[in-house]
């Protein structure tokens, strides 16, 4: 039996599309359901299980890769009506439950009425039905689920003995002379294939006419041509233009634009043709699977010709994407359009040598020119990489050696590039493995590895295209001053770190998609269509975590839920902080309390918005909450404290903000309190943070609390022989004088001791703040050094003792 890669890659792209637009075709056959009467939870039990024994009776005769493919999804779809059933039949078991429960218990000998009797017991039997289908549809999901895994298993095993299987090597003289022998057989058969489908087009063109095959290709031509080109060139004109966006969302939007316009025009436009000829059943059965096979393979060699173009842009340096030369670029696209060419023509003759039942000798000889051909293409891009890496080192030395980089006579380095050093690696080994394969007879092998080759380098180019696009989209739809990012500032005044952050986010979410796609691309390749369709499954049903079962819908809900709860918080705080709080009389430091925990309740209410939209009941939250009770008494008993004191200071308010407090030896303002510290503003303008549990455990002086006055203390010393009354006097005076001095409570001058000959004199003056006290204090001592001066009143100077040591040596009379 010879090797027949049924993956090729028009399924695989397919599969792809396929993948990606799981979500359309789930809401049209929802709308499809809708339509029709939707058979009973308990019929699709039944019918899930019909469908499953089915498989298992044809698995038995089943060998072909198409075949197992086949029972494989008809496995995963029972396991998907099985699944569907139970999540069906779940609350309508609950709502029986909870109609039990409102009977309440039965208690051992007690009787009770008989309509009520027999309610419980219509219930009870209602509720042992729902649980035993329930039962039985979850039995069949875990069957189905384990047939299409062994069916996966089997298939692969299939696949990598395909790849494995030898047959004759193009240099054996026997394999030619029996291609030689069977060609005339061969030959026979295409010219029946040919027969056929001249017969149908002949008998459809008398039963219909020729207008439906005319209009068909006059509007395949009209959309690969004019249209086609008229677009191309209508992206280009709207790039160039000051209504296209800023950056560098211009040349990546304008490679997305060609690369759809390339892909789907053709591709439409095969469709159109085979539509057409369809329409006047001019298509005969054994050539279905051929039309079908020229459909998909233009849609791949379309998209493989835009997407190089799209990348290279020969003629227009400034917009390529790819850091190449022109000649280079030039080059890469010739072999572009000649992979888009091979894999459509390779695709479409193994389809009719399939058609045609062909020998198997022939199809071994088709399949090693198909490998030998992807081999010669791969080794010409090498070649046209290796010139380009060869100018890039010519290029460089010449640039140092004109900056004279090399003038210490060591040799130029030449830059890489890093991507081009590992396409060049990974060419020379698929190159050198195929040609071995090929040699040695393991055509199967061989193909496969350079068709693998190039679809790779088909996926990355794509991968790093939508990536790139996905990255400029998002950040220029977050920007500042683009006009979405304009509205959304102005409807909801979020700032700009905040709208640059989301579309950081928005990057990151839309690459990670597209790099999943891309593996997803290339696991399609191993037959393992299955095991995406049945991830797909898994994410679209949702993952069951701890008897939760999560739903990407509903996480999405639950993220939009919080986002809205969140805005709602946060507008509700700003009305109370802009118009309710301020006309209502309280302090700065009432107000902030209230916007405070009227902030984290709306918060704590927004999550479990969120949490609820989930599905996670209250009962779930308790048992949360008392887990992370033993995580608190250990680790986060510190943050606790905080978090308990700092609702504390909110609620009591033994400090405010405007408050000037005394902590240990530091004294400022409070400028701020949260639930976790508060921040006090000291006198050098820095910041102390404070953990709000110090403010509650600790004394701490609150130098403002109750409008509290400031006191200005003087103290100093006088000659015991000074007019101390009229030094009183004068200080009455200077304190009366100041405007910022209190005049009640009233100065006062005391006698503090005489001692020594000296009288020492203790003055005090109130001022209306303690943050008055050090300035007033300075400017009653300027005055009081200024009038003790100009009166001549002595104060006390301190004693300058001079201790001189004499000199031995002056009478000396030796000197």
């Amino acid at each position: 039996m010879s090797f027949r890669y049924r993956f090729s890659l028009p399924r695989a792209l397919l599969l792809v599309f396929l993948l990606v637009g799981s979500g359309v075709s789930t809401g049209v056959a929802a709308a499809v359901d809708t339509a029709t009467e939707a058979p009973s939870p308990q019929a699709r039990i039944t019918q899930a299980e019909r469908a499953l024994q089915a498989v298992r009776r044809s698995l038995d005769d089943a060998d072909a890769p198409e075949t197992l493919r086949t029972l494989s999804e008809q496995a995963l779809q029972a396991r998907r009506d099985a699944d569907a059933a139970v999540a069906a039949l779940a609350p309508q078991l609950e709502q029986i439950d909870a109609r039990i429960a409102q009977l309440g218990p039965l208690d051992d000998g007690a009787t009770e009425e008989r309509s009520i009797s027999r309610q419980r017991g219509a219930l009870d039997q209602q509720r042992s039905q729902l649980d035993a289908d329930i039962k039985r549809g979850k039995l069949l999901a875990e069957d189905a689920r384990q047939l299409s895994d062994s069916i996966e298993k089997t298939r692969a095993q299939q696949f990598g003995e395909q790849l494995g299987r030898k047959v004759g090597s193009p240099l054996s003289p026997a394999l030619w002379r029996q291609f030689a022998a069977s060609l005339p057989d061969d030959l026979a058969r295409l010219q029946g294939l040919y027969r056929q489908a001249a017969g149908g087009l002949k008998a459809a063109v008398a039963a219909h006419g020729w207008t439906a095959p005319l209009v068909g290709a006059g509007l395949a031509l009209l959309m690969v041509f004019p249209l086609r080109l008229w677009l191309r060139r209508l992206g280009r004109r709207y790039a160039a233009s000051e209504r296209a966006p800023d950056g560098r969302l211009r040349r990546s939007g304008l490679a997305v634009w060609l690369l759809l316009v390339g892909t789907l025009l053709p591709g439409f436009a095969a469709m159109v043709v085979v539509a057409s000829l369809r329409g006047i059943s001019a298509i005969p059965p054994r050539l279905e699977s051929v039309a079908d096979i020229f459909v998909l393979a233009s849609f791949v060699a379309a998209f493989y010709a835009a997407l190089a173009a799209s990348l290279l842009v020969p003629h227009r340096p400034s917009w390529r994407l790819l850091g190449i030369d022109d000649v280079a670029a030039l080059h890469l696209r010739r072999f572009a359009w000649g992979a888009a060419g091979l894999t459509w023509l390779s695709a479409l003759l193994r389809e009719i040598n399939r058609s045609a039942r062909t020998s198997t000798v022939s199809t071994v000889t088709l399949d090693g020119l198909v490998a030998l051909s992807y081999v010669a293409l791969i080794m010409a891009a090498l070649v046209t990489l290796a010139r380009l890496h060869r100018r890039r080192a010519a290029a460089a030395a010449q640039a140092e050696q004109e900056a004279g980089a090399a003038a210490d006579g060591r040799p130029p380095r030449a830059t890489r590039s890093g991507w081009l050093v590992l396409a060049r690696l990974g060419g020379h080994l698929t190159v050198l493995s195929a040609l071995v394969a090929t040699l040695l007879g393991y055509l199967n092998f061989a193909m496969f590895l350079a068709q693998q080759m190039v679809w790779v380098t088909v996926v990355v180019m794509a991968v790093a295209l939508l990536t790139r696009f996905a990255d400029d989209l998002s950040l220029w739809l977050f920007a500042p001053d683009s006009a979405f990012g304009r509205t959304l500032r102005l409807s909801t005044g979020v700032s700009p770190a905040r709208m640059e952050q989301a579309g950081v986010l928005l990057s990151a979410v839309l690459r990670i998609g597209v790099v999943l796609l891309g593996i997803a691309a290339v696991v399609v390749w191993f037959g393992n269509t299955a095991a995406l369709s049945a991830w797909a499954d898994t994410l679209n049903t949702g993952l069951t975590i701890g008897g939760q079962t999560l739903r990407p819908s509903a996480l999405l809900w639950a993220l939009l839920v919080l986002l809205l709860g969140l805005g709602l918080m946060k507008v509700l705080q700003q009305w109370l902080v802009d118009t309710w709080l301020p006309r209502t009389g309280l302090d700065s430091g009432a107000r902030n309390s209230i916007s405070t925990v009227a902030r984290y309740l709306g918060i704590a209410l927004a999550v479990l918005w969120s949490l609820a939209t989930l599905g996670i009941g209250f009962e779930k939250l308790a048992l949360l909450a008392s887990a992370l009770s033993v995580g608190i008494g250990f680790g986060l008993q510190a943050i606790t404290q905080n978090f308990v004191s700092g609702l504390i200071l909110l609620a009591e308010r033994p400090v405010k903000i405007g408050d000037w407090v005394k902590i240990g030896d530091q004294e400022g303002d409070i400028r701020r309190i949260s639930v976790r510290s508060t921040e006090i503003q000291v006198g050098d303008k820095s910041t102390l943070i404070v953990p709000n549990s110090e403010l509650i455990t600790k004394t701490i002086r609150n130098m403002t609390m109750a409008n509290a006055l400031g006191r200005v203390q003087i103290q100093f010393s006088m000659p015991l022989g000074a007019d101390v009354g009229r030094v009183r006097q004068l200080l009455l005076e200077l304190f009366a004088g100041h405007e910022k001095v209190l005049d009640e409570p009233a100065p006062s001058v005391f006698i503090d001791s005489i001692s020594g000959g000296l009288v020492a004199l203790n003055c005090f003056a109130y001022v209306s703040s303690p943050r008055a006290v050090y300035g007033v204090r300075s400017d009653l001592l300027f005055a009081l050094l200024q009038a003790t001066a100009e009166q001549g009143i002595a104060l006390v100077t301190p004693t300058d003792v001079r201790v001189l040591h004499a000199d031995p040596q002056a009478d000396d009379p030796v000197q």
